[in-house]
C-alpha cells in the first residue's frame, strides 16, 4: 500500500509515516519546501503550493489513500491578516486535492483529513460526541466547521471521507507539552484561567494509531482523537510538574489578564472540551495510553532516555 499525506513533515505527519514504515506502508508526501523533496522507495517526496494552485500529480501514483493534515499553525497572533491564512490554508490544500484528483486517473479510495475537537462549543459540563448537533461560533469553531466541509465535498469523486477531530496532542517534540513544560521547568509554571476548563487530550503514538487504525478499516465519518479520561487544566499542570519533579506554587493566573494579553486567541486557553473517545473505542480501536500519568510518564523517559 501508499498512502499520500499532507504535512508529513510536521509533528503529527512525522508520527505516522514513522508508523506507517514500520506497518511496511509506503508514503509519498505533498511538501511546499523543495529542499525537503527526498526520493527513496518507501518516502517520495512531490512539490506543491497550495496558495498558487501548483501540485506534482505524479504524487498520485499507486496512491490508494490520502492522509491530509495541511494547514497553518492556529498558535499565531489571530490579526485578520493571519487568521485569513489559518483559514485559507486549510480550503486551499483541500481544493487544490480536490481538483487534481477530479482532473487525473488514481485509484484513491479514502480520504483521512485533519480536524478539531475546537468545532465544539466550550462548557464545563457537557460531554460531546461526533454526532452533537452543537459547534462553537467563535474563530476556530467556524474554521474546523469550513474545513470539514472541504472535506465532504470529496464523496462527490466516490472517497471515502473520515475526519480526525484532534484533541490536545501530548509529545515530546511539539504541541503543547514543550511549551507548558518550559516554565515549570523553572519553577515557574502555573494553570490558566480557572484551572478547572476540560483538556481532552491524546499521546501522539495514539494519535498516529488512530489514522492508520480509520484507514486499514475504511472507516468514515467523523472520529474523536482523544484519550478515554479527560482531566483538567489544573490536573494537567500539577500531573505534568509532578512528572519533572516540579512543584507549582504560583497563583493561577486570571482569566480577565489572559483575555487582555491574549484577545480572542484565549479562547485556545480558556475553553473548556470535554470530548467523548467512545466511537473510534466501539470500532475495536484501544488506546495504549489511557491515563495521563500513563502518558507523561512515557514522554518523560523517551526525554531522559531511560
Amino acid at each position: 500500500m501508499r498512502v499520500l499525506i499532507t504535512g508529513a513533515t510536521g509533528l503529527i505527519g512525522k508520527n505516522i509515516t514513522q508508523l506507517f514504515h514500520e506497518k511496511g506502508i509506503k508514503v509519498n508526501y505533498l511538501t511546499t519546501s523543495k529542499e525537503k523533496i527526498e526520493k527513496i522507495e518507501n518516502y517520495q517526496g512531490f512539490y506543491w503550493n497550495p496558495k498558487k494552485g501548483e501540485i506534482d500529480s505524479h504524487c498520485l501514483e499507486g496512491v490508494g489513500a490520502i492522509i491530509n493534515l495541511a494547514g497553518a499553525s492556529v498558535f499565531q497572533p489571530w490579526t485578520e491578516k493571519n487568521k485569513k491564512i489559518i483559514l485559507q490554508s486549510r480550503l486551499d490544500s483541500l481544493k487544490l486535492l480536490y481538483k487534481t484528483l477530479n482532473e487525473n486517473e488514481h485509484t484513491v479510495i479514502q480520504l483521512v483529513s485533519a480536524s478539531a475537537i475546537g468545532i465544539y462549543p466550550s462548557s464545563y459540563q457537557k460531554m460531546y460526541y461526533e454526532d452533537t448537533s452543537e459547534t462553537s461560533e467563535d474563530f476556530l469553531g467556524q474554521v474546523v466547521q469550513k474545513w470539514e466541509a472541504a472535506a465532504e465535498e470529496f464523496n462527490q469523486l466516490g472517497l471515502r471521507v473520515a475526519k480526525v477531530r484532534i484533541g490536545l496532542v501530548l509529545a515530546n517534540d511539539g504541541g503543547a507539552l514543550p511549551q507548558m513544560s518550559r516554565p515549570l521547568k523553572y519553577g515557574l509554571g502555573t494553570s490558566l484561567g480557572s484551572g478547572k476548563q476540560w483538556q481532552s487530550w491524546i499521546h501522539i503514538e495514539d494519535l498516529a494509531r488512530v489514522f492508520l487504525h480509520i484507514l486499514e478499516n475504511g472507516l468514515s465519518g467523523p472520529y474523536n482523537a482523544v484519550a478515554p479520561n479527560p482531566i483538567t487544566h489544573e490536573q494537567l499542570i500539577e500531573q505534568l510538574a509532578d512528572t519533572m519533579g516540579k512543584k507549582v506554587w504560583l497563583p493561577k493566573v486570571p482569566a480577565f489578564a489572559l483575555k487582555t494579553l491574549m484577545g480572542e486567541m484565549s479562547t485556545l486557553v480558556l475553553g473548556s472540551q470535554l470530548v467523548s473517545s467512545d466511537k473510534i473505542e466501539k470500532t475495536g480501536f484501544s488506546f495504549h495510553y489511557v491515563n495521563l500519568k500513563q502518558a507523561l510518564n512515557n514522554l518523560q523517559h523517551k526525554k531522559t532516555g531511560q
